[in-house]
């Protein structure tokens, strides 16, 4: 496993490479310089299990900002930077855990290195990205295109930027909307380097097509051993990058704890409002610190069959609903009543 064998590099209170667990990360989507509103949304997205949280740093009021957010925090937070290296420089003096740069959009050497000054003198690791819609035009001449070789290359030349500073507090991120070039571009750049990597799908889409893409694209790339920190980069709430995140870990089994929920896909012998019982149940078993299965079925006559590998489940008839453990019906209640039984057996749950 290549993760296992990446530097390791402290983030806040955090651990990433070397074979840490893979951190869930996701970015604010508001203005940073509101900082009630940052601090609000960051707060759901912990609730949800977000890990390390970036907020884009524009301004100097946004780099100041960050002063304030991080007291109101409880996870590494993390300045995304473009253009301005005098913003690098200032988030990390009002506190930033991490930064995310570009070395090659922020100006000449003396910037980079003001830059790489006092990341070194706070020891703040620095997050190189590289991205598709990025690449320098002659990596692009050379490899005939925006190619997962021209990514990579891109991405280690920004690391020897650094690197002949003399600072290798490193993380490594290389992104493209292309699945296919990104999960090649994470194969090559895991057998030329030893830093730990960010893994994500960028501009993935809404939610339907954002969570299929980066279902497929950190599937692959995880499942390879590669990978240390993960993002699902979605249009639309963020926290929802936070489940998906989280359902795609456990799938893979590099992540336990959860409540997974499986349902049958409806048919002509469901008399319930399946759909909508089926999203009632998944958002409901959030909040529970349970390492188990529950299946949600729309129908009284296979329900308990099709339930039986799940820890508990619930079915749904004409009016009736079933309560079912390992395959076997406990108890038969009115409909309507469902969910909240549901609940109570959860919160009663014997580990």
């Amino acid at each position: 496993m290549y993760r296992d064998h990446t530097k390791v590099v402290q983030i806040g209170d955090k651990k990433i490479g070397g074979g840490n667990p893979i951190l869930i990360q996701s970015m604010t989507n508001t203005k940073t310089e509101d900082v009630k509103a940052t601090v609000a949304q960051i707060h759901a997205l912990e609730a949800a299990g977000c890990e390390i949280i970036r907020c884009t740093v524009p301004t100097k009021e946004a780099a100041e900002a960050l002063g304030e957010i991080k007291k109101q925090i409880h996870i590494p937070l993390v300045a995304d930077i473009h253009f301005d290296y005098r913003m690098a420089v200032a988030a990390m003096e009002n506190g930033a855990d991490k930064i995310r740069i570009n070395p090659g959009n922020i100006g000449g050497p003396e910037k980079i290195k003001a830059v790489v000054d006092t990341a070194k003198e706070r020891n703040i690791p620095i997050r190189v990205g590289v991205n598709s819609g990025s690449l320098e035009k002659e990596l692009v001449e050379k490899y005939h295109g925006v190619t997962a070789e021209g990514l990579v290359e891109s991405a280690l030349d920004k690391v020897k930027i650094i690197e002949d500073f003399d600072y290798d507090n490193l993380v490594i991120s290389i992104k493209s909307s292309d699945v296919l070039m990104c999960v090649k571009a994470h194969e090559l750049l895991a057998e030329k380097t030893a830093y730990p990597l960010h893994v994500g799908i960028t501009e993935a889409g809404t939610l339907y097509s954002g969570n299929i893409k980066s279902a497929v694209g950190l599937g692959i790339i995880l499942y390879q051993g590669i990978g240390d920190t993960i993002r699902v980069s979605l249009t639309g709430d963020p926290v929802e990058e936070i489940k998906s995140a989280k359902r795609i870990l456990k799938t893979l089994n590099l992540r336990k704890g959860g409540i997974e929920v499986v349902s049958c896909p409806t048919c002509g012998r469901t008399q319930i409002d399946l759909i909508g019982l089926a999203n009632r149940v998944e958002t409901m078993v959030q909040k529970f610190p349970l390492d188990i299965k529950v299946a949600v079925m729309g129908c009284v006559v296979n329900g308990p069959g099709e339930a039986k590998e799940a820890d508990i489940g619930i079915a749904g008839g004409k009016g009736v609903g079933l309560l079912i453990k390992k395959g076997e019906i406990i108890r038969k209640v009115p409909e309507a009543e469902l969910l909240d039984v549901l609940r109570l057996e959860l919160e009663n749950w014997e580990k």
